[in-house]
């Protein structure tokens, strides 16, 4: 199976379980792996035949913009779920998030969520 990667697609969203993540917001970054089957568009160059990037990477900021859930992985499988939906020749994706800034005393690194979501 081929494979699409997506990186770093950023969004300033609302996500976070803290009462202050909630009212101030930070930048995420989204990495994606879609497996798709691109045989077809890789002959005919035509942008039917694969998936268009444009509405997934517009998807994804969408619902980190919108989202006000506690957990990054209620994210991740949001935006997992939604593109396998939303994609009929997709036929597994990884979504990988990035938090830079996590609000942890003592503590300057990043959190990551990654998931794979697979149709069945």
């Amino acid at each position: 199976m081929d494979c699409i990667y997506i990186t770093d697609i950023r969004g300033y969203g609302y996500i976070g379980y803290l009462p202050e993540e909630k009212v101030l917001g930070q930048w995420f970054g989204v990495d994606l792996r879609l497996w798709v089957d691109i045989t077809e568009a890789s002959r005919s160059d035509n942008i039917a035949h694969t998936l268009d990037y444009r509405r997934v990477i517009s998807l994804v900021q969408n619902l980190i913009k919108t989202s006000r859930f506690d957990l990054l992985e209620r994210l991740a499988g949001e935006i997992a779920d939604q593109i396998l939906s939303s994609n009929d020749n997709l036929s597994k994706v990884e979504v990988t998030i990035h938090k830079p800034a996590a609000p942890i005393p003592d503590f300057d690194g990043s959190i990551s969520i990654e998931i794979t979501r697979s149709k069945p």
